[in-house]
């Protein structure tokens, strides 16, 4: 490199970006005539598919092809595990787990994931000498205990099997000294202990009854699938003052803090340039870079609303495969924050009175060749039927009005409970928006027109001769709506931020496939595609709704009017036993009714368990830092701060003894959303009067602007 590149290469503050120039570097007096993906050919190396697995197979007398048929881990077992074996070892690897979802991780459990790494290795028993140790056996299957993970009484120390099988719908991945084999994990009896095991048999009900209406409407078709794309928001705040907040240790969110001087209310943040003056562009670099190399493709990222809050999003690509890698994406987050002095927070509610975080799960319906049914022009080319698209569309809203309870259920993580509603996330009452030119198609469809539906576009014309005149759809967007329609694609706009959306996937593939099977029943009886869309229309016409879900006036008419609408999270957990959901479970083979009991226990004690730990980081807050400070100033509320430790172990108290999973959950939302919202401005009066010089814990000003309250990298991120 010449004097001029080893200077740009000094300035550089990031590993990731030395990296990324260290691509596109040239020789010295050469011009590159066209762009080469050649400096990025180590993007997606770290995944076991495509042409990296293909490469791999062929060594071995088969291709890439085999793994398209799940039969193969009956057939070529042997075959994928030795060339998985050679990539492997090829990239650094030695070691390898079978990587599976526990049930109730968020929040908790880093990673959201389980895992026994053993080594792909051994020793000679004759010779002595090290060997592979890796075969088709280890590769398909695995056991731990299942009776150590929450399990809802499914598993117990005495019959505690639990049994691990690879997915072969979301492809081996690659990582350090590891692969990672994504895996269902099962007990001894087949009852599903993970998060993964639903999705993929809400999966199959999906494919086998969209298949089946489909065939109805003149597209026939080996299967159906289901895509998503997942918004992954986050915060970064100084790790120095992370360490210096026991709450957002122990609980992922601040449980007392007076607000900063400045919040939100310029809209200064979003969208703002990502500042070489602080570590988040450069941690920002790194996490898309590892990601890539896992063939992640984590294309965007961008600063949010909040003070700190940032966003990143994917491609969409199946279900299975998205979900798996959003987790590894919060994995990754976290253990590169800290590399750049930065705490990484997942949770949906992390600070008082700014936007929290969601995870936006873009959903749409595919067939396995290609046609998208939420997209009008696709659909219609592939079945050339002008009323496909209005079936498939009424069997949406069906499922929308009909379980809507199941839709907030799926998104009622414990940090949630402060994000619904908060003029940043919809509310919970579970309505849906088409815009008007889809609501007007509809409603000719249900009023007897057999008119293909053509999407409309305007023409945006800024009157100056710079920018010429361009297209824009004729639909707004309503960012107020639970579930948008958005051109080819629902977005769920509830999900909470540190969410493993499987739970939400599985309802979503669910009740769409329960509507489907109704729709081929009435088809089969004798009745016209386009009656039964339209009988469909007018009984769950209700859950349209196109206006401001903010208003107050409108939720009040939205409730009325019979929309699904459950303001309490534990009582949304509550309905996944209620008869009706535990029945279309069972109709669809998803989830008996134990495995409904059991995972609305373990929904319950999670969310229990989590207000349980905000309130003892509360308890030790008072105790070890707001009582001493206000002691030590001679001023603040001593008598109430004292009397706040007290009540709060009262009510911890209660928890523990009641006796069901429910019950406990009850009683933890009150002391969440009542007890401790009313001892929050207690200590936060504190805060108020204690001189700053005394005040022990880092402060809303100090966690929140690192714009402002960071030191310049020695060296710019820019050349």
């Amino acid at each position: 490199l010449d004097f001029n590149t080893r200077q740009v290469i000094t300035m550089l503050a990031t590993s990731a970006a030395l990296r990324a120039f260290s691509r596109r570097a040239t020789t010295p007096g050469s011009t590159r005539a066209f762009a080469s993906i050649e400096p990025y050919e180590d993007y997606g190396k770290a995944l076991f598919t495509g042409t990296v697995a293909d490469e791999y197979l062929q060594k071995h007398g088969a291709s890439g092809e085999i793994l398209k048929d799940p039969t193969w881990v009956q057939t070529h077992a042997d075959v994928v595990a030795n060339a998985v074996l050679d990539w492997a070892v090829d990239n650094g690897a030695n070691v390898y787990c079978h990587w599976f979802q526990p049930m109730a991780s968020s929040g908790v459990r880093h990673g959201q994931s389980g895992q026994v790494q053993n080594m792909m290795m051994q020793f000679n028993r004759t010779t002595g000498e090290p060997e592979f140790d890796f075969k088709g056996k280890d590769l398909i299957k695995g056991e731990t205990d299942g009776s150590s993970y929450p399990n809802g009484g499914l598993r117990a120390t005495h019959q505690a099997g639990g049994y691990l099988a690879i997915d072969t719908s979301s492809p081996i991945f690659l990582r350090g000294d590891t692969i990672f084999i994504p895996s269902a994990f099962v007990s001894y009896y087949g009852a599903a202990l993970d998060e993964k095991t639903p999705l993929l048999r809400a999966n199959a009900a999906l494919s086998k009854e969209g298949s089946r209406l489909l065939g109805h409407l003149g597209l026939p078709t080996s299967g159906v699938i289901a895509n998503i794309g997942l918004e992954q928001e986050i915060f970064f705040v100084p790790r120095e003052s992370y360490y210096k907040r026991p709450d957002l240790q122990m609980a992922g969110r601040t449980v007392i803090g007076k607000n900063a001087p400045r919040g939100q209310e310029m809209c200064d943040h979003y969208m703002a340039p990502l500042s070489s003056s602080t570590a988040a562009l450069g941690a920002m670099q790194e996490i898309q870079d590892e990601c890539w190399k896992m063939g992640i493709p984590l294309k965007t990222r961008h600063r949010e609303v909040a003070p700190n809050q940032f966003e990143f999003a994917p491609l969409f690509g199946t279900n299975t495969t998205q979900i798996d890698q959003n987790l590894m994406v919060m994995q990754i987050i976290e253990e590169v924050a800290p590399k750049y002095g930065l705490a990484a927070l997942l949770q949906e509610k992390p600070f008082n009175d700014i936007n929290g975080s969601g995870k936006h799960n873009n959903w749409s319906i595919a067939t396995k060749e290609g046609a998208m049914l939420f997209s009008p022009k696709s659909l219609k080319e592939a079945s050339g039927n002008d009323s496909a698209f209005a079936v498939v569309m009424a069997a949406v809203i069906a499922a929308v009005d009909s379980h809507g309870d199941l839709m907030r259920m799926a998104i009622s993580s414990p940090g949630n409970d402060f994000r619904l509603g908060a003029c940043e996330a919809p509310p919970a009452i579970v309505s849906t928006y088409l815009g008007d030119d889809m609501t007007s198609y509809l409603e000719s469809v249900k009023n007897g027109s057999t008119a293909e539906y053509a999407p409309a576009m305007k023409t945006l014309d800024l009157g100056c001769s710079e920018i010429l005149p361009f297209q824009v759809p004729a639909e707004d967007r309503n960012r107020t709506s639970p579930f948008p329609y958005g051109g080819a694609r629902f977005e769920f706009r509830a999900v909470g931020s540190s969410q493993n959306v499987s739970m939400v996937n599985t309802v979503l593939n669910t009740i769409t496939a329960e509507k489907f099977a109704e729709f081929s029943d009435k088809i089969e009886a004798g009745a016209s595609p386009l009656d039964v869309a339209k009988e469909a229309l007018d009984k769950h016409w209700k859950v349209i709704f196109n206006g401001n879900n903010y208003d107050e006036a409108m939720q009040e008419m939205l409730t009325e009017s019979g929309v699904w609408r459950i303001d309490s999270g534990v009582e949304a957990i509550r309905t996944l036993v209620n008869d009706k959901n535990v029945a279309l479970f069972e109709k669809m083979g998803v989830l008996s009714k134990d495995e409904c009991e059991a995972r609305s226990d373990v929904l319950h004690d999670h969310y229990a368990g989590t207000v349980e730990m905000e309130a003892l980081s509360l308890i030790d807050m008072i105790n070890q830092h707001i009582i001493p400070s206000v002691k030590a100033a001679g001023v603040g509320p001593l008598a109430d701060l004292e009397a706040a430790v007290t009540t709060i172990k009262g009510a911890v108290g209660e928890i523990h003894a009641a006796e069901t999973s429910y019950e406990k959950a009850q009683l933890a939302r009150v002391l969440r959303l009542e007890t401790m919202v009313d001892l929050r401005s207690v200590c936060d009066s504190a805060e108020e009067v204690v001189p700053a010089d005394l005040w022990t814990l880092a402060t809303y000003k100090e966690l929140l602007f690192l714009d402002s309250h960071s030191d310049a990298p020695e060296t710019p991120m820019y050349e």
